[in-house]
């Protein structure tokens, strides 16, 4: 049996995996579903990764040539897809050799997340060609040297929107318009000034994307704004984020699925429910960037090498966590008090002005004006004096 088995190959996975073999252990197998490990950034080429994790600025391509490199000492297994979660630290997996099972003493789930497709987020009109998800239209330019458009209008404002915007200005592609339909983008401004000043992307707010039109490939968009509609000329569609976790194994699997957040309910050593299985990074919740979810990684390789070295506190049903009000979730969904400070992290419904609270066994313990915007992160550090012997805890935003 293994000391460390690792679901995917993204930051979140590979980051764990530098973290177990330099902690001592020489047996981790990090199972990857596709032919190179890296994760989404491999399909990246413009700047912005390696900064949280590695204190540098490099490249998407780069940055995930240098998370295998830093794990070297694992196992890496690429074209290999787990197919169930077994109770107690096993794994079926389907992979070159054929199917089998795997066992290990502790589990990590990193697999991440995938973007909603077209027929999820309900759009009308035909079914031309020329419609990607924005993993898809990366690695079309980056890995294949396609251009698949000329001029495609963007759907959405996170940041992976704007990832696609700076594929799109690499390859030669000029996006006639960014379409967001809240009144407000996602990503932080002044991402809608860099792209309508410096790139020469209109990013139109409020707006909402009624149908999609063409024969053989697409012609043009109807979009609705203010209750008017109105047609925009173009060649294809990028839709970015509506990430949803990779959670399948876990809906079908041995352990606790939270609704709220999409993924493995966890307690603050990253642990789920069946105590051989962790989970970190993106497919705990949509979405994280990349360094956040490496660092998430860390955190819980830190948790299986303590649950390894029987250091790790013992597995219990621990203090559940609610999110009420304007709060979208809140994660861990339980916690186990001990001598350190508790971090927790929500996300609102909706842009929300008020205040954040968090009741312990209905008394408020922390309290702070808040101006939440959608996609944000939120996040809350708890004494550990705040949770002795507590039985509940619910953070809400009012």
């Amino acid at each position: 049996m293994r000391s460390a088995i690792i679901i995917g190959g993204g930051p979140a996975g590979l980051s764990a995996a530098r973290t177990l073999v330099r902690a001592g252990h020489d047996d981790v197998l990090v199972l990857e579903r596709n032919p190179e490990a890296g994760g989404l950034p491999r399909f990246a080429a413009h700047p912005g990764w390696g900064m949280l994790d590695f204190h540098r600025l490099w490249s998407g391509p780069t940055y995930a040539r240098k998370l295998v490199a830093a794990a070297r000492g694992a196992e890496i297994r690429t074209n290999t897809t787990v197919t169930a979660l077994l109770p107690g630290g096993g794994v079926e997996v389907s992979g070159p050799g054929g199917m089998e099972r795997l066992w290990a003493h502790t589990v990590l789930l990193a697999a991440g997340i995938r973007e909603m497709p077209r027929g999820a987020r309900l759009l009308s009109g035909t079914r031309p060609w020329g419609v990607l998800g924005t993993g898809a239209f990366q690695e079309l330019v980056y890995a294949g040297g396609v251009r698949p458009f000329q001029q495609p209008v963007i759907l959405g404002t996170e940041l992976v929107a704007f990832s696609a915007l700076l594929t799109a200005r690499h390859a030669g592609i000029r996006p006639v318009a960014m379409l967001e339909e809240a009144p407000r983008i996602t990503a932080r401004r002044p991402g809608d000034w860099i792209a309508h000043h410096l790139l020469g992307v209109p990013v139109r707010t409020a707006t909402r994307l009624v149908a999609i039109e063409g024969g053989a490939r697409v012609e043009a968009v109807r979009v609705e704004q203010a209750g008017r509609q109105e047609r925009i000329a173009c060649d294809g569609v990028i839709l970015s984020g509506r990430f949803v976790p990779e959670a399948a194994l876990v809906r079908a699997g041995p352990l606790q699925f939270d609704a709220a957040t999409g993924g493995p309910a966890i307690d603050n050593h990253f642990r789920c429910t069946d105590p051989a299985f962790f989970a970190a990074g993106n497919v705990l919740r949509p979405v994280e960037h990349s360094g956040a979810a490496a660092l998430e990684g860390i955190a819980a390789a830190r948790a299986m090498a303590q649950a390894l070295a029987g250091t790790l506190p013992a597995p219990a049903q621990g203090i559940p966590v609610q999110a009420q009000g304007g709060l979208r979730y809140v994660y861990p969904q339980r916690l186990l008090p001990g001598d350190a400070p508790i971090r927790l992290c929500a996300r609102a419904s909706g842009e929300k002005r008020g205040r954040l609270r968090v009741l312990a066994d209905g008394e408020v313990v922390q309290e702070r004006r808040l101006h939440a915007l959608p996609d944000r992160r939120i996040t809350l550090t708890l004494p550990a004096a705040v949770l002795r012997g507590v039985r509940s805890l619910s953070v809400e935003l009012a």
